[in-house]
């Protein structure tokens, strides 16, 4: 397993890079979030609709605080969202600060309507977001490569790897966070002094997220291996049983399952072990189930058989860790819903819109669009 803080998963796509200059700027990288329901138009909190740029979700909260003379405390949200691009999303606040937020005015932050409900936003109160990206600098034979590669993953889907933004700026949070869990397994109270409780939980989150995506860069890394390798040679690359490579190569789709896995109804619904392989694969070929991958803690649904012996391998270091963490399952395959795209050959821009559902990254998909990491040309 690579070393290295800054862990760089595997693409599902493989074909050449493509050249086209992206920005994540207010006029490039439009962020729209979809509610998880509709407000009731009654009760003790106030819903507002606000669209930012230039601003995390924390500073917006910090400027709206300072002008209504709320406490950040008392705002709700469904999901933070990035500094980097415009941003609508909905926040909330006690209704008893209306009159404040009537006069508000701030040249990064625009309230575009507001209505009353009866409990405040809590995190995870969301359904999806929108996203609108712009490429510049964009050839006619680049453009001709990027409607085939995102019309591939319209059908297919993608990867669901956390975002580069999990990690911070210089990749590092994995690092800390495992001196911070060593700190913890050796009860080490003078180092621990460092970490306020949220800081913990956040480093923690961030070590869940890497040996996630290694996890299922693993998975990917199979699935492609599946496409190009004969059984024999599976075999030998993994040291899997018999059944399991006979189960891998008689699937079509792109990512195989693993009987014994973690399975979950897609987009929303319960868990459940992946026990007749060949029902559960026409349910993920319609998009009704998916995988899910480990976010390591002691209280996560477990996978048996080959599948457990998997998350066991890749993610070791994590499961001595456990006990400081109650786990999580997440979806390693998803899909993006009204996914479009046009491309303006006088500009030399391509532009391409779609929807996510929550915790899905769009720089993910933009990362498998082109072939390579977003920032580097």
């Amino acid at each position: 397993m690579e070393n290295s803080p800054i862990f760089k998963p595997l693409l599902t796509t493989t074909h050449t890079p493509i050249n086209a200059h992206f920005s994540k700027n207010a006029s490039d990288f439009v962020v729209r979030e979809i509610p998880l329901y509709e407000f009731s138009g009654n009760g003790e909190h106030l819903v507002m609709q606000i669209q930012k740029k230039g601003l995390s979700t924390s500073e917006a909260l910090s400027i709206l605080a300072s002008a209504t003379g709320a406490k950040v405390r008392d705002f709700g949200y469904a999901g933070l969202k990035d500094k980097e691009g415009m941003t609508t999303q909905y926040i909330s606040i006690p209704a008893k600060f209306q009159s404040a937020i009537s006069s508000f005015s701030n040249e990064n932050i625009k309230i575009l309507n507001a209505t009353r409900h009866n409990n405040k936003l809590r995190i995870g109160h969301l359904k999806a977001n929108h996203f609108f990206i712009r490429l510049k600098k964009v050839l006619p034979s680049e453009a001709k490569k990027l409607q085939n590669i995102i019309e591939l993953i319209k059908n297919r889907g993608f990867a669901n790897y956390f975002g580069y933004q999990r990690f911070g700026r210089f990749g590092d949070n994995y690092q800390s966070a495992k001196e911070l869990l060593i700190a913890m397994a050796n009860n080490d109270k003078k180092s621990l002094k460092k970490y306020n409780p949220k800081l913990r939980d956040f480093l923690i989150s961030a070590y869940q997220s890497e040996l996630f995506n290694r996890y299922l860069s693993k998975r990917v890394e199979i699935s492609r291996f599946c496409e190009s390798f004969s059984a024999k040679e599976l075999a030998e690359i993994y040291k899997f049983d018999n059944d399991t490579i006979k189960d891998l190569k008689s699937q079509k789709q792109f990512f195989r399952l693993i009987r014994g896995e973690v399975m979950g109804h897609y987009p929303f619904g319960k868990l459940f072990l992946c026990e007749n392989l060949e029902s559960e694969v026409d349910k993920f070929n319609q998009r009704d189930r998916t995988s899910c991958g480990l976010l390591v803690g002691a209280k996560a649904y477990e996978a048996t058989g080959v599948a457990l012996s998997l998350e066991q391998e890749i993610m070791a270091e994590g499961f001595e860790f456990a006990k400081f963490a109650n786990g999580a399952r997440r979806f390693n395959w998803v899909w993006a819903d009204e996914m479009k795209y046009n491309y303006n050959e006088e500009e030399a821009q391509f532009s391409l819109s779609f929807t996510l559902q929550k915790g899905s990254y769009a720089t993910v998909v933009l990362r498998e669009i082109l072939g390579r990491e977003i920032f580097d040309i």
